[in-house]
């Protein structure tokens, strides 16, 4: 049996490999390393893929939600409503802008933000709200944007981990993530279901209005060069990380649909077990997988990360602490928030292998180790 890797993105290059080598060789052939035409091939064939007027690529996924806050011309003090169960990249940029995280509760059975909770959180200095697509699941967005229109507060997708899902509204309108707020941010991290082979991210946004000021802030604050209107940043996607982007895309659906058949597999398994409750689904939400995540309901998640250790799975744990209990929010009244879910749901998570190379006996190691160690620790 093949390895298993968490994500094997070395047997996904070899399948790739001559149309990437022969694009990274041309790149470095021409010495067009910053701003070479694939990086603007791929932006436009983004923004064909998800169905928006403007894709900004920038250097990360992190530098894309700060980039959006700066955008929209937060002031320090103003409250940004998010899920405190994230990586810690949403959090973490609202603090560094001096702006106020309000971590709210999240859908237990979707780990997204809750809109009820949502609204309950909304003060008269609430200027943003950043839902999380967490693992690839929506987060039942009709609701957020009802809120968003309702208090006219802008909403900032954080869409890292779920590119290629989308979302079905009532009426039957579905569009991508990413493409449903005001803004959308993405992360083209090399594990993510669309990474590249370094560093990269974007910012998705229907308006034009925005689109400049964004393109303005990632570069510099320049309106012209040499121009610098408003204080900004330098950020970009370079040319060798575009030219893997553009051979990516085209089968990020045919990667999906693989990350979709590991997660059926996995479902099969671990149905009837009760120690084990397997990722929701929403009817709304396509689900792309970037994470298969179970919850543990009276097992040892540490005995059991540490028995698939030794049989050589890796398993690993998105997010054992939440943000609002994390040491750099103390000053931000981090501890005052009262957040069951999110605290009981970091408490039983746990993430199995998922990409788009895994095989059958693989997974039938995986589940078979499982079951094994919930056999023999069953109360």
């Amino acid at each position: 049996m093949v390895p298993i890797q968490m994500v094997d993105l070395k047997r996904q290059y070899l399948k790739i490999k001559p149309q990437v080598d022969a694009a990274m060789t041309e790149v470095l052939e021409n010495a067009a390393f910053i701003n070479g035409a694939p990086v603007q091939q791929f932006t436009t064939a983004l923004q064909d893929y998800l169905g928006v007027k403007h894709v900004i690529p920038c250097a990360n996924g992190t530098d894309a939600l700060q980039i959006a806050m700066m955008a929209l011309d937060l002031a320090p003090g103003d409250e940004v409503i998010t899920p405190s169960f994230t990586f810690i990249a949403t959090a973490e940029v609202i603090a560094l802008l001096r702006l106020k995280p309000v971590f709210v509760d999240v859908d237990p059975k979707t780990f997204c933000l809750d809109p009820e909770q949502v609204e309950k959180a909304i003060t008269s200095k609430t200027k943003a709200i950043v839902p999380v697509h967490l693992y690839g699941h929506a987060t039942d967005m009709e609701p957020i944007m009802a809120i968003s229109r309702k208090y006219n507060i802008p909403v900032i997708e954080d869409n890292a981990q779920a590119i290629g899902g989308h979302y079905t509204f009532a009426d039957g309108t579905r569009k991508m993530l990413g493409a449903i707020g005001q803004i959308g941010c993405t992360s083209f991290f090399p594990s993510k279901n669309l990474g590249c082979y370094g560093d990269g991210g974007a910012l998705f946004t229907n308006d034009d209005t925005l689109a400049a000021k964004i393109r303005m802030v990632a570069n510099h604050g320049q309106s012209a060069r040499y121009y610098h209107d408003v204080v900004g940043v330098n950020s970009r996607l370079d040319t060798l990380q575009a030219v893997v982007l553009n051979i990516k895309l085209p089968l990020l659906d045919e990667y999906i649909k693989a990350r979709r058949a590991v997660a059926d597999a996995y479902d099969a398994g671990f149905a009837g077990i009760p120690e084990i409750t397997t990722p929701y689904r929403a009817s709304n939400s396509y689900h792309v997988y970037h994470q298969y995540t179970l919850q543990l309901n009276g097992a040892d998640r540490n005995a059991l990360q540490q028995y698939l250790q030794e049989r050589q799975v890796p398993a690993m744990i998105y997010y054992p602490v939440p943000a609002h209990r994390q040491k750099m929010f103390a000053d931000f009244g981090g501890a005052a928030f009262d957040l069951p879910v999110t605290d009981s749901l970091t408490s039983k998570v746990i993430s199995l292998p998922i990409h788009t190379e895994m095989d059958a006996d693989q997974l039938q190691h995986i589940i078979d180790s499982v079951k094994s160690f919930l056999n023999q620790n069953s109360k």
